[in-house]
């Protein structure tokens, strides 16, 4: 197959991703909102680029009127993983809650560099304390658990029993936890500071 642009590609994992999850592949309406496209020429362009190239099959007088090459769909679906969405994990003040697993988010571990075995999990960010490392309300905090945290890191933490969602750091050889937004003071633990996982990838949402 010939090799794709960078938005060719990222056009192509979009459709996989929907194909996968939802059962169906976006129309051109929906692939124009997902990549800001004011009208639905630029997306009709890639979908044509990618048939020529091989990676969809076109299906005449239906409204989806394309798939994802079955080779390339097998593909994906090895690829990606269902992982549990514990809620949500404040990113502002630190909040005490009993997190339970709500729903799954579906993510590719290959390209984290994880393996299928690793001890993942997403949380559900609330709160701007993190926008400086690019972290907003809303996105999706994918967690490994089984990864020794190191200064520096974004860590699910628990301090003083509320759980947080901020960069770890050291003074004096002590853990505190740094807020990324200057509105929000760094939390210094009075009793105890547990890392409970690393953030390793973010999901978000377009709306």
């Amino acid at each position: 197959m010939e090799a794709l642009t960078k938005r060719q590609q990222q056009v192509l994992d979009y459709i996989q991703a929907s194909q996968v999850q939802q059962g169906v592949v976006p129309t051109m309406r929906e692939i124009a909102r997902q990549f800001g496209y004011k009208s639905m020429t630029a997306a009709a362009d890639h979908v044509r680029a990618l048939r020529r190239k091989g990676f969809l099959v076109h299906h005449p007088r239906q409204a989806r009127s394309h798939s994802v090459v079955q080779m390339m769909q097998q593909v994906v679906q090895r690829a990606l993983v269902s992982i549990p969405l514990y809620g949500s994990i404040p990113a502002g003040f630190a909040d005490e809650r009993t997190q339970e697993a709500e729903r799954t988010v579906s993510v590719d571990l290959e390209s984290l560099g994880l393996r299928s075995g690793s001890k993942i999990i997403a949380l559900e960010v609330r709160g701007d304390s993190m926008i400086g490392r690019h972290i907003v309300d809303g996105d999706i905090a994918i967690i490994d658990r089984a990864r020794t945290p190191k200064q520096g890191d974004v860590v699910a933490a628990l301090i003083d029993r509320e759980s947080t969602l901020k960069t770890l750091e050291f003074e004096n050889g002590r853990p505190y936890l740094r807020a990324e937004n200057p509105l929000y003071l760094n939390l210094h633990p009075s009793h105890e500071l547990l890392t409970q996982g690393v953030m390793v990838a973010l999901v978000r949402k377009h709306v």
